[in-house]
């Protein structure tokens, strides 16, 4: 692994960072399992309202019937280098019962909006209880900035 030019972070330039990719970036991946099927993993759109991770998928997905049964998740954003690891436990919501502010929200970020679509969705709520972020094996030693569900600083 080249790490030239790696200059380490302390942990509140990691948080600041992770907060502002969660606020900017539209994908995250998300990754499920089922205690009779195994894991799964998909790329949704997410909406970061400053506690939680919003994301929204079909009622029918297989996103959908493993976070019913096993609502521990984990979730990643799609860089590589710049690596941020969520893991949380997953809340469903309904399309028809989701709260308005978050719907509204998603719907402003993304253009779409679910609950007038045909078919049923699911809105999923993770609120992270552990947050990991490093760019390289520099930053491996300290990659933990939430922890139980509190930054870390």
């Amino acid at each position: 692994m080249e790490t030239t030019g790696i200059v380490r972070r302390q942990t509140a330039e990691r948080m600041r960072d992770a907060l502002e990719r969660l606020v900017t970036e539209r994908d995250v991946w998300m990754s499920t399992a089922h205690p009779d099927h195994g894991p799964h993993q998909v790329p949704l759109w997410f909406l970061w309202d400053g506690r939680a991770v919003w994301m929204c998928t079909s009622a029918t997905s297989v996103t959908a019937r493993n976070v019913r049964k096993e609502p521990r998740v984990r979730l990643s954003l799609p860089d590589t280098f710049d690596v941020v690891l969520l893991q949380g436990e997953a809340e469903c919501f309904p399309d028809q019962e989701v709260p308005g502010g978050a719907a509204e929200a998603f719907a402003e970020k993304f253009g779409w909006d679910p609950r007038v679509e045909e078919g049923s969705f699911l809105y999923v709520r993770v609120v992270p209880r552990t947050v990991r972020a490093w760019r390289g094996e520099p930053e491996l030693r300290g990659r933990v900035i939430m922890r139980d569900g509190i930054w870390l600083e």
